[in-house]
Order: C-alpha cells, then structure tokens, then sequence
C-alpha cells in the first residue's frame, strides 16, 4: 500500500510544472498520510468532549450502581469490617447481646458507603471538567483502564478530603459508630486484651474509593471493548480511533 501511494505521488509530480510540484506535494502527503493512518481526522474539541462523555457515563453508572440499598452490600466492593476490628468482633460476639454484631456492623458500614456514594458525583464532575485535550488523547490511545486511573491518580486525595467527613456523618446516621463504641467499650473491659479502637470512617472511606473506582474500571473497559454500548455519534466516532 505504501509503495503504491509512493509511485502515484511520483507520477503526479512528474506531470505538474515545477512551480506547482512544491504545493502538490504537500496537498498529496497530506492525503496519503490520511489513507495510511485511516483514520477520520479528530478535532481537539471532539477528542476532549468524548472522553468526558464517557467519564461521565462511567461516573454515572458507578454512583448510581453503588449509592443504591445495597448496592456495596450485594456487590463484589461489599466493604467488609478490617481484620483488627474482626479480632475484636470475634472476642465480643461471645457476650449477651453481642452475638450478631459482625452482620450488623457489615451492614451498617456498607449502608454509610452507600449513602456517601450520592454525594460523590460533583467531585467527579470537577475532575472530569478539567480534563485538557493531551490528558484526553492520551486516554484515549491508552490502556484499558487509562481514564479510571486517570481520575483516580488526580482526584484520589481531593476526594478522600470530601468523602471522609460524608462517610463519617452516615456511619452515624445509620448508628454504625454507636453501635461500635458499644463493641470497643465491651471489647476493652476484658481482661488482658490491648485496648484499640480502629478509625472506621477512615478505613470505610477508603474501601468505599475502591469499590468505587473499581466500577468505574469496569464500565470503562466495558466501553472500550463493546462499541455497541457506544450509545452517541461523538462516542463512535472518537472510540473508533482505539479500536484500530
């Protein structure tokens, strides 16, 4: 194909007086440098615009997915409790009246995750907004899982400042953190047992970004490998580049 082009480029030059060869040239490379690459040439407006299209979508679906009753709780970012509150729950579960805590504090912290998850959007939104047109080419051409990391690289600590204090509020809101000073107080009357208190809204926070962003990955992926889930003109059109 490259020899082809070459030789028809040559011919052509070869026909035109000299004072037009240099334009023809130029005109003729251009074209056949469109026919090797063959590609639709993208503008930076179409690049940019469709890729916050789909981290929009992406976000969307995640939020929506996640911030629904049940939506961590019955799904595979089901936020369990962290190992050193399992040592205590193991140890307290054993007292009068304490022998379901483990269910009930699963289910309240992924009950607190899910009502953060609603609040999650604008911060998204931010990020996605400030997306520049080398960000969105290089996600574009990068690997499947290049724009989750992209937000997660750029939005991971603006969104812990945010998500901690949402998460917090909702872990009292659905009475998680009475429920678990009730657990550490019986815990720490035991004898000989270590005092310690894990900060759950900060390890909720952090698995409630994971089960986040892991969806986001997903729908990402989901996109890129499925042009029917493509749903707009500017999507197939922009998309079509990646999948060459």
């Amino acid at each position: 194909m490259r020899r082809t082009l070459l030789l028809l480029l040559a011919l052509t030059l070869l026909t035109l007086p000299a004072t037009a060869q240099l334009g023809k040239l130029s005109e003729l490379a251009d074209k056949a440098g469109s026919v090797l690459k063959g590609d639709t040439p993208l503008s930076n407006e179409e690049v940019g615009n469709a890729l916050k299209e789909a981290l929009d979508q992406g976000v969307g679906k995640a939020v929506t997915s996640l911030s629904a009753q049940d939506g961590y709780l019955m799904s595979p970012y089901k936020i369990l409790l962290p190992e050193e509150a399992q040592a205590i729950v193991s140890r307290v579960s054993a007292l009068p009246g304490f022998g379901n805590v483990e269910q009930d504090l699963t289910l309240r912290i992924n009950r607190a995750a899910e009502l953060a998850a609603k609040k999650a959007t604008p911060i998204f939104v931010g990020a996605i907004k400030g997306l520049t047109f080398q960000d969105a080419m290089n996600l574009l051409l990068g690997e499947d899982d290049a724009a989750t990391r992209y937000l997660e690289g750029n939005t991971s600590q603006a969104l812990t400042g945010e998500f901690q204090p949402v998460i917090r509020a909702a872990l009292d809101e659905v009475n998680a953190n009475e429920v678990w000073s009730k657990v550490v107080t019986a815990y720490n009357k035991i004898p000989f047992v270590q005092p310690t208190e894990p900060e759950l809204d900060v390890y909720v926070t952090a698995r409630a970004l994971d089960g986040m962003f892991g969806l986001i990955e997903v729908k990402e992926t989901e996109l890129r490998d499925n042009p029917a889930l493509r749903n707009t003109e500017l999507l197939r059109k922009v998309f079509a580049r990646q999948d060459k």
